[in-house]
């Protein structure tokens, strides 16, 4: 049954094509929606107004002080914006807020158009996700141009002007001295009303217990002086000459960046930013919330998962609503979330959730290349164990439909999809022979699509898309590491430490992109700290140019690796400890893998033995051009063009 709308509809717009009223409450019990104009608290009194009218006509007694409290509470907070309403959801009662839910999901608009609020509450997020529906909590922005974004639309009204900067998380509206000041344009008696109701909402709380309006970055004392104002007694001529003294007050009660709403000004911005966020108790890192490192925080967008209800598999309903199209990129992604929760509940049966997100930026520092690039994470619960499973998947670059792009038939696209399979496959275990760190278990998997590339040939053709999955690797990419870190010093001698460790291996399998230039300490590496916040290993989570150069020598690959020493030696208080550390575990453990294989040289050399060598390029070719090379450049000569090329890049 739809819900009763006391007033407009939650998204009616003007004539303009704003929205009417950007706040509403949900009596779920009731099935009650209200917008009437004004603030939650107001539009709970009109309510409870109502029903004691009601009451009164039917010749029953108003409600009780108990009644109405235990309405009043079992009250959900909407907010409105663009097309979408949020719900704010109190942490401690997340059932009333999926109550509150359902609600909205009676009206005739698309389950998109509703998300949570509270992005970063722990609380709020255990519960969505056990639905699986990571996708519905309201993202954060992720850029200079999303956060002013965010600023431009928390403008809000009241009863007035449109002058507030609002909270959604808190329910706090915040006045600048900028909008405060802009009120001597009003005439007499809209100069009263716009006075009165700041005075009254500035010293009034909201219903989880923040002030309704605070003043941007002034001080407490402004406000409380401005409580001690009297605007319903003032003459007009008394008004004015108060409301002059107030707004020379408010510019002296902030500093000058805050006078005026400039979001070119990179301390206005970040600040109104911050104040727009929920408060610094609720603010954890997403390594908290998720168990993923600082470089993922906000850059995940949640898509349509699955939950499991009584052994039943559910894909959430609104893979399936077309009553509000996403973009074709969304689209796109969502589809594929269908096929990887597909996959997962037949593999595992007894899920009790998987959320599947999709990393909205590359996170390493190479430029863009051709191929697919797709990356996702899976967050999912085994209901038999109650495990929590984080899975890292990235689809295989060149696929079916790619090389159909290229103008091939399907029967050689697959030929060659699976041989790259293999390619891929065999990298990683030379690597891994070769001494380099990875994760310890990945899986080929592939999803059901239908082509729908250049090839006019096979549009729409059922294919099978292959992609890679691991488990995810807790740690901090070398390259995001935060400054700060490097003044310890004994964190940073670790560092180098294990930095240099890892760099051995990764000279010996040529690691090199298609632009010509060394691949590492660009995103890929992994660094796992131990239990007192110290360096302990490198774990390379993808090994993506590995064997690109099998033909260069070694210390011209080994000289580039000296990129490392010249971006960190600033930051550090021991420049030139972290130098020597670096080349000298570098050399030591180039040493140790070089004897390795001389140790050990039958086991190296058939280790690719059963595919004939293509001199065009194969593993088994690239890999005896490998170790031929690593047989024939002694130790010292990789470090010597380490140090010649650190001596040369410190100038």
């Amino acid at each position: 049954m739809q819900p009763l709308l006391i007033d407009e509809h939650p998204l009616a717009k003007d004539g303009q094509g704003r929205l009417k009223c950007r706040v509403g409450t949900v009596f779920p019990d009731q099935n009650v929606i209200v917008t009437i104009p004004g603030i939650h608290a107001t539009q709970r009194m009109a309510y409870l107004d109502l029903l004691d009218q009601q009451r009164k006509e039917a010749g029953l007694p108003a409600l009780t002080r108990a009644e109405r409290s235990e309405l009043w509470e079992n009250a959900v907070d909407l907010i409105m914006e663009g097309n979408i309403i949020q719900i704010r959801p109190d942490p401690q009662r997340m059932d009333l807020a999926f109550a509150g839910d359902e609600v909205l999901q009676r009206l005739p608009i698309s389950k998109r158009q509703i998300r949570f609020l509270n992005v970063l509450n722990q609380q709020v997020r255990e519960a969505i996700k056990r639905r699986g529906e990571c996708w519905r909590i309201t993202r954060l922005p992720s850029s200079i141009n999303e956060m002013e974004y965010m600023i431009l639309n928390s403008k809000i009204a009241v009863g007035g002007l449109e002058m507030y900067y609002y909270n959604r998380s808190s329910g706090t509206r915040y006045l600048t001295c900028q909008e405060f000041c802009r009120l001597d344009r009003l005439d007499d008696w809209q100069l009263r009303k716009h006075l009165l109701e700041i005075q009254d909402l500035s010293n009034r709380l909201n219903s989880i217990g923040n002030l309704e309006v605070d003043f941007f970055q002034a001080e407490p004392s402004f406000r409380e002086e401005l409580q001690t104002c009297d605007f319903r007694a003032l003459s007009v001529t008394e008004l004015r000459q108060d409301y002059r003294r107030l707004r020379h007050r408010f510019r002296e009660a902030v500093i000058a960046p805050f006078r005026s709403d400039n979001m070119s000004n990179d301390q206005w911005r970040c600040r109104m930013y911050a104040s727009l966020l929920p408060g610094s108790e609720d603010l954890i890192n997403e390594e908290e919330l998720l168990g993923l490192s600082s470089e993922f925080f906000m850059q995940i967008q949640w898509l349509p998962g699955a939950r499991i209800e009584e052994s039943e598999s559910i894909f959430d309903p609104a893979l399936d609503d077309p009553s509000e199209a996403p973009s074709a990129e969304v689209e796109f992604n969502e589809q594929i979330s269908r096929s990887l929760a597909h996959n997962l509940l037949r593999e595992y049966g007894v899920l009790e959730y998987v959320n599947i997100g999709c990393v909205v930026q590359r996170l390493s520092h190479r430029p863009p290349s051709t191929g697919r690039r797709g990356v996702y994470l899976i967050e999912m619960k085994l209901s038999d164990s109650g495990e929590e499973l984080l899975k890292f998947v990235r689809m295989q670059k060149w696929g079916v439909a790619e090389r159909l792009d290229d103008g091939k038939d399907l029967l050689q696209a697959i030929l060659e999809t699976e041989e790259y399979i293999d390619y891929v496959l065999d990298r990683r275990l030379g690597c891994r022979q070769l001494g380099m760190n990875l994760p310890p278990r990945m899986k080929v998997r592939k999803l059901r699509e239908f082509y729908q590339g250049r090839n006019a040939k096979y549009q729409g053709v059922r294919i099978w898309t292959p992609y890679f999955e691991r488990d995810y690797t807790h740690g901090m990419a070398t390259d995001k590491i935060p400054p700060a870190r490097f003044e310890n010093e004994s964190f940073a001698l670790r560092f180098a430490h294990v930095l240099g460790h890892a760099a051995a291996p990764n000279i010996i399998v040529g690691r090199w992109s298609t632009r010509n230039r060394v691949v590492f300490d660009d995103g890929d590496e992994i660094l796992i700290e131990d239990q007192d916040g110290m360096p302990e290993a490198i774990v390379v989570a993808d090994i993506t140019g590995a064997f690109g150069n099998y033909r260069n020598d070694l210390a011209t690959i080994a000289a580039a690796h000296a990129a490392p020493v010249h971006r960190i030696s600033s930051r550090v208080t021991d420049p030139l400890g972290f130098r020597e550390i670096y080349i000298g575990a570098l050399v030591d453990h180039y040493r140790h893998l070089r004897d390795e294989y001389q140790r050990q040289r039958q086991a190296f050399d058939s280790l690719f033995r059963s595919q004939p060598v293509d001199e065009g390029g194969n593993m088994a070719f690239r890999w005896e051009q490998v170790l031929r090379r690593l047989d024939s450049t002694p130790p010292e000569q990789i470090e010597q063009a380490v140090r010649a090329a650190v001596k040369q890049t410190a100038g």
